[in-house]
């Protein structure tokens, strides 16, 4: 009986010991942003293509106010209610104490500064592909914009999600840092899959999820159901979306499909940011969306 104790005792320590681990906060190295200087200009347009005025700044905000990241917003899932934070450079309700370290963290990391897992609500298991240079640009591109005055709403969780340790173990399973299309690619597909996966994360609405919220990409940008409960997401692979490049590029700057409709809902923020890129970013992700795997 003493040695089965003893035994028993020793495996709840040994998986104390794994959890602890595999849930533990991983930031960057302390000095991984030391060195860059951020480029306000380019940074703009990362800002855009990230698509940080569609979540940060108020619900139907329109011309300067999009500039205005108060955050506020509320994310109903089926783990319970995130409040999309102020981002906006105030220093006591937004992030204007933050360094460009802990910037670094938040988007490559999904970590706060104070070294604690941040929700995946917020993309950073996309934005993780970006460059250091890119996070620095966008960073020092914020730090241009309105400082907000308006304190951040606390989640809403069910339990367990409310435990944010176990956010780590998320991150072991589903962070991962490899591309989704891979093999040949051209120059432009390259970029198009850098834009695409990381910066404009388009898998984090097009592609379904798993129980835990995880992105399942073999079925990469196959189609999901719509985050605000009504209707769906579209299936964007070649399986289904059957329009030339052309097509495509003049719906990501338009919103105009081939047929005349347009775009809609969450579509109509996206295509509205996508318009302040060069013609050469639309042209990349078109190209790209041509390579990626058809899924019916």
């Amino acid at each position: 009986m003493r040695r089965l104790l003893v035994l028993l005792a020793s495996l709840l320590l040994l998986g104390l010991v794994a959890f602890w681990y595999v849930t533990r906060p991983d930031p960057l190295p302390p000095r991984a942003m030391a060195g860059l200087t951020g480029d306000p200009q380019h940074g703009k347009l990362v800002f855009w293509a990230g698509g940080c005025a569609s979540c940060h700044a108020a619900k139907g905000a329109t011309g300067a106010d999009l500039l205005k990241l108060g955050g506020g917003r509320a994310l109903v899932t089926a783990f319970g209610t995130f409040h999309v934070p102020n981002i906006s450079p105030d220093p006591k309700d937004g992030i204007g104490d933050w360094t460009l370290q802990d910037f670094g963290n938040a988007l490559l990391r999904g970590l706060r500064p104070d070294g604690a897992h941040l929700y995946p609500a917020f993309p950073y298991t996309s934005y993780n592909k970006m460059t250091r240079q890119d996070v620095a640009d966008l960073w020092a591109y914020l730090r241009t914009l309105p400082a907000i005055a308006k304190p951040d709403k606390p989640h809403d969780l069910r339990f367990p999600f409310n435990i944010r340790r176990l956010v780590g173990g998320y991150d072991f399973l589903y962070a991962s840092k490899a591309w989704v299309v891979t093999g040949e690619l051209t120059p432009q597909e390259m970029r198009g899959r850098y834009l695409a996966e990381a910066v404009t994360h388009c898998g984090q609405c097009h592609t379904p999820r798993n129980m835990l919220g995880a992105m399942e990409t073999s079925r990469w940008l196959a189609g999901a159901p719509n985050p605000d409960g009504q209707g769906r997401i579209p299936n964007i692979t070649p399986a289904h979306l059957k329009w030339s490049t052309t097509d495509i590029e003049a719906f990501l700057t338009t919103g105009l499909t081939p047929d005349y409709d347009s775009a809609g809902g969450q579509m109509a923020d996206v295509v509205q940011n996508l318009a302040h890129l060069p013609k050469s970013d639309i042209a990349a992700i078109a190209a790209y969306l041509k390579k990626v795997p058809p899924v019916k």
